[in-house]
């Protein structure tokens, strides 16, 4: 079922950041455009109009919807009748929080990249502004848009595993491994906030972790470090979930070798589960007294999340995109169909934006504390 389906068109999109030198911009104008949900006609691309414009016509984007600020684009679209149903926020984590309370005040679903905001009283906020209007907030926690990783979640959902016992979760890598550069805005407090790698992989790890397993943190100890960076760049926890379960997460971004090395370990009374981002097509069943089974996506047996979370025959590999694409596509449709949470297709809402948000200051605290176990708190 298309948007064309339900909506009778495409939905339009606007996006703000993206522009100039952004590594994510690319991906998420490529994941939007990918199945087809999504047109992208609006944007305050770059800091400077004259650069708004330039990406503008590189994206094929009327330059009169090429806006100086976000506030001005806010109103305009909303005023307009063929304005955007929704805007993409990429910019800088401490500017979240006012551009999505902008749009959604305006009427206009959001789609956020993590971390959601920078302060626990905002993400309580947009959660109670969500409730409020019943638009979309959407988090691009892209990783759980993978097949293998909702064949994982469908597994132990289904049993597979047993009881959960133990959830390992790792996210290394290498790109602050070279000296401290000024120009690396995630180590600027004013852009980033206090948090440097807990924010931008550790929230990753964190929610792949819940999203997988069903289990929900309760409580975690945590030592961060700043080993060349002047906010943290490495951090291991150790985590207390619902139900009993334990585990840790490791979380660095000053690992040589390590381009995108997030990693996921589950084990269950029965059997465990491994998945590694950087081979995701694979999934690792380990049955208790039985030989290792390697799951391929697009393979027999492979269940109705992955399936609908895949494009092409197995052995024709899919990767990153596709990922960040299903959760594109999953908020279309639901912004399609008249909702705000979703339904068969998965995608992020601002329910995990919000618990990622909390993870992270759980995690502050506990540093701060002495590396003690402290509750989860949001």
């Amino acid at each position: 079922m298309t948007n064309r389906d339900t909506f009778g068109r495409r939905l339009r999109l606007g996006m703000v950041g993206g522009g100039g030198r952004s590594s994510i911009g690319p991906s998420h104008v490529s994941a939007a455009r990918l199945d087809g949900r999504w047109d992208l006609v609006a944007g305050v691309f770059s800091r400077t109009p004259e650069r708004t414009q330039q990406v503008a016509r590189k994206l094929f984007v009327d330059v009169d919807r090429a806006y100086a600020d976000y506030r001005e684009m806010a109103a305009r679209e909303a005023e307009r009748p063929d304005g955007i149903d929704a805007v993409t926020i990429c910019t800088f984590n401490e500017t979240h929080y006012e551009i999505a309370d902008a749009f959604l005040s305006k009427g206009i679903h959001v789609i956020c990249d993590k971390p959601l905001v920078v302060t626990r009283e905002h993400a309580r906020a947009l959660s109670a502004k969500v409730a409020e209007t019943g638009l979309v907030l959407a988090v691009t926690y892209t990783y759980s848009g993978y097949p293998m990783v909702r064949m994982a979640r469908d597994m132990i959902a289904e049993g597979k595993l047993g009881d959960i016992l133990s959830i390992q979760v790792e996210y290394a890598s290498h790109y602050q491994t070279q000296a401290f550069s000024k120009k690396d805005w995630q180590h600027d407090q004013a852009k980033t906030g206090v948090l440097g790698v807990v924010a931008s992989l550790g929230t990753h790890a964190f929610q792949l972790a819940e999203y997988a397993s069903g289990q929900r943190v309760e409580a975690l100890a945590a030592d961060l470090a700043g080993l060349r960076n002047p906010l943290d760049d490495h951090a291991n926890m150790l985590l207390r979930f619902h139900g009993g379960a334990r585990g840790a997460l490791w979380t660095t971004s000053v690992a040589h070798g390590c381009p995108n090395g997030l990693t996921l370990r589950i084990y269950g009374t029965d059997a465990a589960l491994t998945w590694h981002q950087e081979h995701p097509e694979q999934l690792t069943f380990s049955a208790s007294g039985q030989q290792p089974v390697l799951l391929a996506r697009g393979g027999a047996g492979v269940s109705a999340g992955a399936r609908v979370a895949s494009r092409t025959p197995a052995g024709h590999p899919e990767g990153y995109l596709e990922a960040f694409a299903n959760i594109y596509s999953a908020v279309a449709r639901a912004i399609a169909e008249g909702r705000n949470t979703p339904a068969n297709e998965d995608f992020p809402t601002v329910n995990e934006g919000a618990r990622g948000v909390g993870f992270m200051f759980t995690a502050l605290k506990s540093a701060q504390l002495g590396s003690i176990f402290v509750p989860y708190e949001l």
